[in-house]
């Protein structure tokens, strides 16, 4: 018996993971093409007939982008909040306006707060602050596993804090370093929207929560959705391991960095 969660991309030019038991395996996001997708699922020994389900964390396009191609050619179920579907079929509509109905084969509607399974992994949504119709974060448990997701959020709530707890895998937003932001080309209307509390986590956000209210328990923690432009992969690093390092007894921590370009390597449990 196995629980593992591969990062197949992360960032801003596209998002999506698998988390899997030993018989169940779910795409969290389908923000790249299907092509890259299946060639990535591919590369980690995954069968893309295998998939179960997918899930969508919000309608961002970095997020769906090959939402609909992949819900075809997977003819699963697409597990997204109403308002969230409602979003993502305006956005499609407004960009290709022959596509008059977007319809995905089969969809599934949750609310937050409420768990339900996919096989035999429970999966409990929680609501996340970011500029989006509904957007959310997931925890996953099967097989005694708790696995954590949380990006795409402005500030960490106590509500997003509390779900967190007991996970044995995180997969944490570290997107951007303030002082980059800050001097970088980005327009000024776009920084104070990343900088927002229903923006993006920076770097400093998130060592804070490691530092003050974080409980220590998980195995791994990935940090995800780094930008390309206003970050720096060790600067991330070193922030999350220095806010681990001041508390006692978080040694057994192992940060890991998702990147845009390549799949990270499966953490297995």
């Amino acid at each position: 018996m196995c629980v593992s969660v591969s990062v197949l991309a992360s960032g801003s030019r596209g998002n999506c993971a698998l988390v899997a038991s030993s018989t169940t395996r779910i795409l969290v996001d389908a923000g790249l093409s299907g092509r890259e997708t299946f060639k990535r699922l591919r590369s980690i020994g995954e069968r893309v007939e295998d998939i179960s389900a997918i899930l969508i964390t919000h309608e961002h396009s970095d997020h769906v982008a090959g939402l609909q191609r992949l819900a075809s050619k997977l003819n699963v179920p697409v597990f997204l909040t109403a308002p969230t579907h409602h979003a993502w079929s305006r956005a499609v509509r407004d960009k290709d306006e022959a596509c008059a109905a977007p319809e995905l084969p089969k969809s599934e509607h949750f609310a937050s707060g409420r768990g339900f399974c996919v096989g035999d992994i429970e999966i409990m949504p929680f609501t996340i602050p970011h500029d989006a119709a509904d957007p959310v974060g997931f925890t996953f448990r099967s097989e005694g596993v708790k696995v954590g997701f949380a990006t795409d959020l402005g500030y960490m709530p106590l509500s997003v804090r509390n779900h967190l707890r007991g996970c044995s895998v995180l997969v944490m937003e570290s997107n951007h370093d303030v002082e980059m932001l800050r001097a970088g080309n980005y327009p000024w209307s776009v920084k104070q929207r990343v900088m927002s509390r229903v923006g993006h986590l920076s770097n400093e956000a998130l060592a804070e929560f490691f530092s003050s209210d974080y409980d220590g328990e998980a195995e791994y923690i990935v940090l995800a959705h780094l930008s390309e432009q206003n970050n720096h992969p060790e600067r991330a690093r070193i922030a999350a391991e220095q806010a681990l390092a001041g508390r006692q007894g978080l040694w057994h921590n192992r940060v890991l960095l998702a990147t845009q370009t390549d799949v990270l390597e499966s953490i297995r449990l």
